[in-house]
């Protein structure tokens, strides 16, 4: 399989060098050549997890990594249960935080770690992976990375804008693993690594990848979830998922596995007030805007980057993105309205995330009418959002263990401006 920028599609590169390369050299997303249409063997209900998994990723690397190494990493990769919770007759929750730091992004950072520590072990030489994040990516890649002989990790994340025990599990864990608290916004943090892709210079010296979903090697992963919320519905029917949304790859892993042949009506973008999607597909018009805090912090991002693969994938042709996705975007209150009722209607705790989630499936159904079954992503665990949660449920939240254990240790971080120069002077000097 080979991958091809956005910005030119005449020239590609293999799997292996789309994944060390992160960002094309001309600034674009690397995109798959072709995507297959699997069989109905490959959707099997009696298939665990990996070997779904695998079934899924090996068309896009068949070239670079075999079958039985694959089926390895995968195994490694994907060893904690994705299960998902019945609301109603309806509704689903596909819950995505029963990794190693109760996030979603554990399903992308645990594969990358070991296709790329796979790729370097016959190799002399030393990788830098940078990462912006917004909350749970960086945790999730300190996590996948923390320990790997041959490479260092240095998580870019935006001061005062992620949860006390998001930053906590992404400054506590040392070793092979460096957080810069940067005096800006995520998108700040964003542009940061990809000027540092874009620097001649600085790559002469240093041998750079991205963990971040700019990376297509996190699409890859993320597609299979989907895939396997379908199959757990046992109704071969097609299917409604409400995608809690900021930079977009989780979305655009859903979109991947619907070409691969996964039935959907329709993904719902759920966003916060971070509402550059929901404009874009009522204008056509993408605007730059500053990102905006909010209490769902990981979505908030001023302009998602993976908007670039939506439209290649559409070839930039918007009313054919809105026949399969709708967008729209819910503040602060009714994020907090949602949150209660969720837990009075259902019994069940959610993070802010996963209540915008619910939030855009309630919408959809209003404005369409629509009884299909609909799937929420639940992308990270409640306890995550513990100081948010509790005086709107008026009692504590119990924390799993890896959190508390989180929450005792040493926060160690470099404060760092947003200036592409002391970023760089950062990785020449260190």
């Amino acid at each position: 399989m080979h991958f091809y920028s956005t910005k030119d599609s005449s020239k590609t590169v293999g799997f292996k060098d789309a994944l060390f390369q992160g960002l094309a050299p001309d600034g674009g997303l690397y995109m798959p050549k072709s995507i297959p249409v699997l069989n109905t063997d490959s959707f099997n209900s009696n298939l665990t997890y990996p070997e779904l998994a695998v079934g899924m990723i090996h068309p896009f690397t068949k070239d670079d990594i075999s079958k039985s190494i694959l089926t390895d990493m995968c195994e490694s990769a994907f060893d904690f249960s994705v299960p998902i919770i019945e609301l109603n007759e309806n509704d689903s929750v596909l819950e995505l935080f029963h990794g190693p730091t109760l996030a979603f992004k554990d399903f992308a950072a645990r594969f990358m770690a070991r296709t790329i520590s796979y790729f370097l072990e016959n190799e002399n030489q030393e990788l830098t992976i940078l990462v912006a994040t917004s909350g749970d990516t960086g945790s999730a890649v300190a996590n996948g990375f923390f320990g790997i002989d041959g490479i260092k990790v240095i998580i870019l994340y935006p001061s005062k804008r992620v949860s006390p025990i998001q930053e906590k599990q992404l400054t506590t864990l040392g070793g092979n693993i460096t957080a810069l608290e940067i005096d800006g916004t995520f998108d700040d943090c964003q542009q940061m690594v990809k000027t540092a892709f874009r620097d001649k210079d600085l790559l002469n010296h240093r041998l750079l990848s991205s963990a971040n979903s700019i990376n297509v090697a996190r699409l890859l992963p993320q597609s299979v979830y989907y895939a396997w919320a379908w199959i757990q519905c046992g109704k071969n029917e097609t299917v409604v998922f409400s995608v809690p949304s900021g930079n977009f790859g989780n979305l655009t892993g859903g979109l991947l596995a619907n070409k691969m042949g996964i039935p959907v009506e329709k993904f719902i973008a759920s966003t916060n007030v971070n509402d550059v999607f929901p404009k874009y597909l009522s204008s056509g018009n993408v605007n730059n805007q500053e990102a905006v805090q909010t209490l769902s912090n990981a979505m908030d991002v001023g302009v998602p980057s993976n908007l670039e693969r939506i439209q290649n994938l559409f070839y930039d042709d918007v009313d054919q993105i809105k026949v399969d996705i709708s967008s729209w975007s819910f503040n602060d209150e009714q994020t907090k309205i949602a949150l209660r009722n969720i837990i009075e209607n259902y019994n069940y705790l959610v993070d802010p995330h996963t209540a915008v989630g619910f939030l855009g499936l309630e919408k959809y159904r209003d404005k369409t009418h629509s009884t299909t079954k609909g799937i929420i992503l639940s992308t990270a665990h409640p306890g995550k959002f513990h100081d948010v949660l509790e005086p709107l449920v008026g009692e504590k939240i119990a924390l799993p263990e890896q959190l508390k254990f989180a929450m005792i240790k040493e926060k160690a971080a470099h404060y760092m401006s947003n200036r592409h120069s002391d970023l760089k002077e950062f990785l020449l000097t260190t």
